[in-house]
């Protein structure tokens, strides 16, 4: 809309147009006066304290809840009352306007409106504040421009407000006025007493202004009563802001009781009002100045002064660097886990472990879970219910799986590792400390056929490992086998499935009242190295550990790539347990495995990473 008719809007800058420039805010200074009346009350030096720091913010705040010598934080009257605390005298005050002011240099969002005035794009702008940006901004556009093409601007204070009634009256064009004064005038409002009425005729000015004009505010908060009294006087005329009021601001929330009040008035009224929620007046300016048309040269001007975008061209380094990932993770993402097993419906309440025995005796291959009296169960429907048909089981539609629940996702755990290890040389071992693959041994008079399969399926595994992946363990004579540790973990949003390459080292079963099988010390496998805490001590634990001591990153990287291509591209397709015939009813867990581990980028930069080699 303001770049169909530019002129039809008149601006409104307040406090916060000018933060981006280096002059302080309202807020900025309020802080700045309450640590000096901290200070002086409590005989410390201001060096002392930084304002800066949460704890003084909070002593500092405490201190004036307890004396009130202030209205309370975020008073409308706040600002003015502090100021005149600090500096009772209007020379005192002046001279910390010109200081404060001094620091200033036009930001983008001053540029590009000092531009539009220069190409007579806007009419008229009032500020609130005592500094010069805005036309120095003005000045510095209209020089870049031939002489007969400059439009610069009329500046009127409140000590020269006949200027700003000579160009409303005879329309000259460009108008900027200053309500509160400048930081040159001999008359700034900036205490109580001073802005509890604006001057006259610089308040007709804006009042008359508010009649031609819509509005469009910028940085300013509505602290000032005399101007929002200006502002609700002009509600009460005819054809109140006739092309319509906007509001910009950080956050509708913030804004305060006054200015909603005002803005809710005017829209009763029928005036387009709109809250414009933008961060800061270079942003707004960014977003005006696409649309807006401006002679070439400003918009190189402007554009020559923008900020430095946070997204810019980088030569990447071409130079042979260590390759990523820095860190790998044996972890694969699972891209897609069952949502719905059959439901069975039983006549009384059982446990998984009863289920699981009924099924294991009819020799029933079916992943299952007891939920009270009902089982989640994957399998072919006839088998399972032929088998548990002494819980008078029955069909009863599907059951939702929700895997923050411990029993589906034990369902799923489960299903996991089987079809893992489905059309793999590899055996599903299920442990209620972890369940486990571990490579399949051949097997005497086994097909030969299979097992050729089988040994290619393994090969890249036996490369990575640089040796047999079975056999006995030496001077103990007991067999061993790889495998992996599998898990599966909820990081980040997303399922992963961990898997931790360990030797499996299958020790006599127990002889006597102090011995342990293998089966028994797996049950509280802690350390990946084998070492056992438990009485007796592991005897292959040794062995196990110098296996592994000299596997280094090379090695261990191949070890984890060839884990990763075993379990997931060999056999091809998604991963299911149990299979089922075509011919066959049932419901099959069916998992979707990405063949590509996880792994993480440095958290910060360091020379490390810098090598070439």
């Amino acid at each position: 809309m303001f770049a169909l008719r530019p002129n039809l809007l008149a601006w409104f800058l307040g406090a916060g147009a000018s933060a981006a420039s280096g002059i302080p805010t309202a807020y900025a200074m309020v802080r700045d006066f309450k640590a000096q009346i901290f200070c002086s009350e409590n005989n410390l030096s201001k060096r002392e304290i930084d304002t800066a720091d949460p704890v003084w913010i909070d002593r500092i705040d405490a201190f004036f809840r307890r004396t009130s010598r202030l209205p309370p934080t975020g008073d409308p009257s706040e600002y003015s009352a502090a100021f005149e605390a600090v500096y009772p005298q209007p020379k005192h005050r002046r001279q910390y306007i010109d200081d404060a002011v001094s620091r200033g240099r036009p930001c983008f969002g001053h540029k590009v409106l000092g531009s539009l005035i220069a190409a007579g794009k806007v009419d008229c702008a009032f500020t609130t504040n005592f500094d010069a940006l805005l036309e120095d901004s003005a000045h510095s556009a209209n020089a870049l421009l031939p002489v007969a093409s400059q439009t610069r601007p009329t500046v009127a204070a409140i000590d020269s407000a006949d200027r700003a009634l000579r160009c409303l009256d005879e329309a000259d064009w460009p108008l900027i006025a200053k309500l509160h004064g400048d930081y040159q005038s001999v008359a700034i409002k900036n205490t109580g007493s001073e802005l509890k009425e604006q001057d006259t005729r610089m308040r007709q000015v804006l009042v008359e202004a508010g009649r031609r004009f819509g509005l469009i505010f910028v940085g300013y908060s509505g602290r000032d009563a005399s101007i929002m009294e200006a502002m609700n006087a002009v509600l009460e005329g005819l054809s109140p802001f006739p092309n319509g009021l906007y509001w910009v601001a950080s956050s509708a929330s913030r804004l305060l009781p006054a200015v909603t009040k005002f803005l809710e008035h005017a829209h009763l009224l029928g005036v387009d009002v709109a809250i414009i929620e933008c961060a800061t007046f270079d942003e707004l300016a960014a977003d005006i100045i696409k649309t807006t048309n401006l002679p070439a040269t400003l918009a190189d001007w402007v554009m020559h002064g923008r900020p430095t975008p946070r997204l810019i061209p980088v030569k990447l380094a071409t130079a042979e660097a260590q390759p990523f990932p820095i860190l790998r993770y044996s972890a694969l993402l699972v891209e897609k886990m069952p949502t719905a097993a059959r439901r069975i419906a039983l006549a009384e309440p059982t446990t998984t472990v009863t289920a699981r025995g009924l099924l294991k005796a009819k020799n029933c291959r079916a992943v299952v879970a007891a939920n009270g009296r009902e089982l989640a169960v994957f399998g072919r429907d006839r088998d399972i219910l032929e088998a548990l048909a002494p819980l008078g089981a029955r069909l009863a539609g599907t059951i939702a799986l929700n895997p923050t629940e411990s029993w589906a996702l034990g369902l799923l755990y489960d299903a996991l590792v089987r079809s893992l290890a489905r059309d793999r040389p590899l055996i599903p071992r299920y442990k209620r400390s972890g369940h486990s693959l571990v490579v399949a041994a051949p097997r005497e008079g086994a097909d030969q056929e299979r097992t050729r399969q089988d040994q290619w399926k393994l090969s890249r595994l036996r490369v990575a490992y640089g040796g047999t992946l079975t056999g006995n363990v030496p001077h103990l004579g007991v067999p061993f086998a790889e495998g992996v540790i599998l898990r599966l973990d909820h990081v980040d949003g997303r399922w992963w499935c961990g898997f931790e390459p360990y030797t499996f080292v299958q020790l006599p079963k127990a002889s006597g009242p102090n011995d342990r099988s293998v089966e028994e010390a797996d049950k509280t496998y802690r350390d990946p190295m084998g070492e056992r805490r438990e009485r007796g001590g592991d005897p292959a634990g040794d062995w196990r550990r110098e296996r592994w001591a000299r596997r280094y990153n090379k090695n261990w990287a191949s070890i984890i790539d060839a884990w990763a291509e075993l379990l997931t591209s060999i056999g091809g397709g998604p991963s299911k347990a149990p299979w089922l015939n075509d011919d066959a009813w049932g419901m099959e867990a069916t998992f979707e495995v990405s063949p590509v581990t996880g792994w993480s980028r440095p958290g910060h930069h360091h020379a490390y990473f810098d090598r070439s080699k």
